[in-house]
């Protein structure tokens, strides 16, 4: 038990428990009771605000709510009106506790990125391997990695050639080839082949300790929305304490101040946004949105613009075969996808597993074997299949073993990297045969999501790690006009941060962890929960569980419909709290009668929000 109190959430739950049937008993006023059992609700739920209230006043001068709810629990309290000064700070503990459950604390999620950071580094010296700490490296070292392995530091390779999965960077769904003279970034992964670099930027300069940095400093520019109830609570409590003190004067009757404070308790005020946004929040778990910080709908209201990643977030991160071209008359397509799918079919590139799945869901069987496979890293395969050589790879691979490209090979190749395609090219006995274009698939759903986003009156951009051919094309599809491609973490967040500048408050939606920068310097942050990294979920305010894009109009409308509740709610009690305090100057009300008028106002507020709970705009 002991264990349990120790945690505030569960102690606060505990509490308001406890509390609820303890006023319940003194309403009905069970006379058999030695004392009124509303000093329970009194003692749990209301010392605590009192105590907050006292530190805040004298260690910050911090007006908050909690002042004048604290003058009118004492006040009630000294009056004998143990039942008010009950319901008061049950209502008032019942308000923060919601509140605390919908303001979440901020996730940056940078133990994660520390995770990924390499803590060993293989260096060459005096042509001998030995492996050190990562912070030991220094500008100018030889480093080695072999297959599979994190490179430790920024560098340029120096001999040897492989493929880099750059996506912790760039967000590019496809490992980029690299040969001598290349750069390699910290935090990327060797796919394939041993190679050796030269060491350059080291330690905080590397491009992942950047991207750390990034996140903090994003973080630490985002601004927490407080609540309405505080915002307004010096005003608040200056005009509730004038009308007590001006009625005092007037009447020289002392219950009708004490209940003009118990009236003008924020109770209402207070259930107001939180309650609506629990709403939210539940509304939008229906249908796969899963909201992780409190504000984030009232924040999404704001918002004027909205940034798409690409990879993984409007198209699906992995390449697919887009075209299949064959420029021999012995060979139709199925022949040269039956071709290539065996060269690939030891291979664990990416792009010869998509062409392996293609031929298998095309023909529901596994291609012929290969023989005398051989992987050349940074450029293809090659292997010998049914007493013919057999080659598929880039551009390079040709150009070394003497291969001439035709120029209408050419042509259409050009014409699919125009589209965002990557292209295999494909030779049977030092002859080409033709080309198996690779892309990312754009989610059926992209074009009508843009399209709805746009009738919300929210203009869209993408912003990618991609080439242009490919960025471009894709937004061409999505119809998004406006495009920064070759982004690295750092361009993406300076784009948000230029936007927000301009008066744009933005919405990022990314899955990568390279997108974890820009999503936490957005006003408000969507990230992909089903393929995303754990780092661009936490660093997000949303997450699609799904993946569905497609719910992002809903939640748009959903998140102004909860603002325009919320405004409501505000309307409503603050009306009520006034007519309540004239009725009190005039002495209709008591204390006990005002605690259950302005009780009305809470109730009519918790209604009002739960209506949003099955809400959904009809399409």
């Amino acid at each position: 038990m002991i264990e349990y109190l120790k945690d505030e959430e569960k102690r606060n739950i505990l509490f308001l428990i406890i509390s609820l049937p303890a006023l319940i008993l003194s309403f009905i006023q069970v006379d058999s009771l030695p004392v009124d059992p509303a000093w329970i609700a009194i003692l749990l739920c209301g010392i605590p605000i009192v105590k907050g209230a006292v530190i805040g006043l004298v260690t910050e001068f911090d007006v908050k709510a909690d002042v004048l709810v604290s003058i009118a629990l004492i006040a009630s309290v000294v009056i004998g009106e143990i039942f008010a000064a009950g319901e008061v700070a049950f209502i008032m503990a019942l308000g923060a506790y919601l509140e605390e459950r919908t303001v979440a604390k901020a996730r940056a999620g940078i133990e994660k990125l520390v995770h990924l950071t390499p803590t060993t580094a293989r260096v060459v010296r005096d042509n001998e391997e030995a492996v050190i700490p990562a912070e030991k490296v220094r500008q100018g070292d030889i480093l080695r990695v072999l297959a599979g392995e994190t490179v430790a530091v920024d560098g340029t390779i120096v001999k040897g050639q492989t493929s880099i999965n750059q996506s912790v960077m760039t967000g590019e769904s496809l490992p980029i080839d690299k040969t001598e003279g290349d750069e390699v970034f910290s935090g990327t992964v060797n796919q394939f082949g041993t190679f050796d670099m030269v060491a350059q930027k080291i330690g905080e300069d590397s491009s992942l300790q950047r991207m750390i940095r990034l996140v903090e400093s994003a973080d630490a520019g985002k601004a927490k929305i407080v609540g309405i109830a505080d915002r307004w609570a010096t005003w608040i409590v200056v005009i509730a304490l004038l009308a007590a003190v001006i009625t005092w004067f007037a009447t020289h009757e002392i219950i009708r101040s004490v209940t003009i404070l118990v009236v003008f308790c924020p109770c209402a005020l207070v259930l107001a946004t939180p309650t609506a946004i629990m709403a939210g929040i539940g509304n939008a778990t229906k249908f796969g949105i899963l909201i992780r910080e409190g504000d984030a709908l009232e924040r999404l209201a704001q918002v004027k613009r909205i940034a798409f990643d690409k990879t993984g977030t409007l198209t699906y991160g992995k390449p697919a075969v887009a075209a299949i071209h064959s420029i021999s008359s012995d060979m139709d397509e199925a022949a040269l996808l039956k071709l290539a799918a065996s060269a690939e079919l030891r291979s664990e590139h990416p792009l010869g597993k998509a062409i392996i799945a293609e031929y298998k869901q095309r023909f529901q069987t596994q291609p012929p074997q290969p023989e005398d496979f051989l992987l050349l890293a940074g450029r293809g395969v090659k292997v010998r299949l049914e007493k013919a050589s057999i080659l598929a790879g880039n551009e390079a691979l040709f150009t070394e073993n003497d291969i001439l490209l035709p120029e209408a090979l050419i042509f259409v190749a050009n014409q699919v990297k125009s589209e965002g395609c990557t292209v295999i090219y494909l030779a049977q006995n030092q002859q080409a045969v033709g080309i198996i274009a690779l892309s990312d698939t754009l989610r059926p759903d992209a074009p009508q999501t843009i399209a709805a986003i746009h009738q919300t009156g929210i203009q869209t951009v993408l912003l990618t790690g991609d080439a242009p051919q490919a960025a471009n094309h894709m937004a061409q599809i999505a119809n998004i006009t406006e495009v920064q491609s070759e982004c690295l973490p750092e361009t993406k967040l300076q784009r948000i941060r230029d936007y927000q500048q301009a008066g744009e408050p933005v919405c990022m939606v990314g899955d990568g962890i390279n997108d974890a920068p820009a999503l936490k310097a957005a006003h408000v942050s969507i990230a992909m929960g089903g393929i995303g990294s754990d780092i661009a979920i936490d660093a997000a305010d949303i997450a699609l569980v799904g993946d569905d894009i497609q719910e992002i109009p809903h939640l748009l409308q959903l998140s102004k419909k909860t603002m325009k509740t919320i405004k409501i709610n505000l309307t409503a009690s603050m009306t009520l709290n006034f007519i309540a305090i004239t009725l009190a100057i005039t002495g209709i009300l008591n204390p006990l009668l005002g605690a259950l008028v302005h009780n009305v106002g809470s109730v009519a507020v918790i209604i009002n929000s739960s209506l949003l709970l099955n809400w959904r705009k009809s399409k």
